[in-house]
């Protein structure tokens, strides 16, 4: 699990499953405005998956790297937003795992200065992250804070169970971890970011955490926590912040060793497992302690877990 994203809620899995075959049906939104997010065609290829450049953690598993073969999909050009997600809930009344449960992750520094009495535990091994009681997709930083104003942000402290009952919804899913890495490259093959092997100098085109994590954050790049999800530009496949905002769940189980027997066709991951797949750092990240804002990062949280900086982007069944 990266130490940037929240530890999980632990306890048992959730009933394993296999996964299905990805198969192209639409490129498209609901023609209902069920989900209203812009859509992007990703081209059939055959890309190079993981870390050319041995940036990852070991256990993180990202590599070798192996070929992949994919046929064409469409994917949410952003990941999904408070406005979309709260569309679902008024259709739907689905209530949140967070909101069960009671309590979600919110990082230190963001937490509402009123809520400081809604702090229900702090892990010894991540003690910049606060379980707070009250705190769910609606007050992402703690009770007495509010979307107001952040429509346009990506939705967090949503599960993967929340995820996949929004997909449920929407007629379709998350994607799985090849779909992800492949999108998230822009057609830029075995390159670190989705906008080359190097951050330019003097701009942030990433929203990730600057200055002395996790104690002082500067916020060069415009941003404390989630930025609006146009907020950077847009890569070579026209996606916008597939790496730094939110990490992103994926349909897999996760395994570290995965990458050393994934078949090359159309690979959905291991058969079973107590972790999914989560992709792409997060405004958390920073050289120093966590650098899983590149193309070939992964992670890994229990489907029952949320936080402040996880999140979601779909994809056509």
């Amino acid at each position: 699990m990266s130490a940037c994203c929240a530890p999980g809620r632990g306890g048992e899995p959730h009933e394993h499953r296999t996964a299905s075959e990805p198969e192209l049906l639409d490129i498209g939104a609901r023609p209902d405005g069920a989900h209203a997010v812009t859509q992007v065609a990703i081209p059939t290829q055959e890309f190079a998956m993981g870390d050319a450049h041995g940036d990852g953690a070991r256990a993180d598993g990202e590599t070798p790297v192996h070929p992949v073969r994919l046929a064409a999909y469409g994917i949410d050009a952003t990941t999904v937003t408070v406005a979309d997600f709260a569309a679902f809930v008024e259709a739907t009344g689905h209530v949140t795992e967070a909101e069960s449960f009671g309590y979600s992750a919110v990082f230190h520094l963001h937490l509402s200065p009123a809520d400081r009495r809604a702090v229900v535990g702090q892990p010894p091994q991540t003690p910049w992250w606060l379980g707070v009681r009250g705190a769910d997709w609606r007050h992402p930083h703690g009770p007495s804070s509010s979307i107001a104003g952040r429509e346009d942000h990506p939705v967090t402290h949503v599960s993967w169970n929340d995820a996949q009952s929004y997909c449920r919804w929407t007629g379709r899913r998350l994607p799985t971890e090849a779909e992800w890495e492949c999108a998230a490259r822009g057609g830029r093959a075995g390159e670190r970011y989705p906008w080359g092997d190097e951050l330019p100098a003097g701009t942030w085109p990433v929203n990730i955490f600057q200055g002395t994590f996790p104690t002082d954050d500067t916020a060069e790049d415009g941003w404390s926590g989630t930025a609006p999800v146009r907020a950077f530009p847009a890569q070579g496949y026209g996606l916008f912040q597939m790496v730094g905002n939110v990490w992103e769940w994926c349909a897999d189980w996760f395994a570290p060793d995965w990458y050393g027997r994934s078949p090359v066709a159309s690979p959905t991951g291991p058969r079973d497992g107590s972790m999914r797949v989560i992709r792409g750092g997060s405004f958390l990240c920073n050289d120093s302690y966590c650098n899983r804002y590149r193309s070939a990062a992964r992670s890994a949280n229990t489907p029952d877990s949320s936080t402040s900086n996880m999140g979601f982007r779909t994809v056509a069944r």
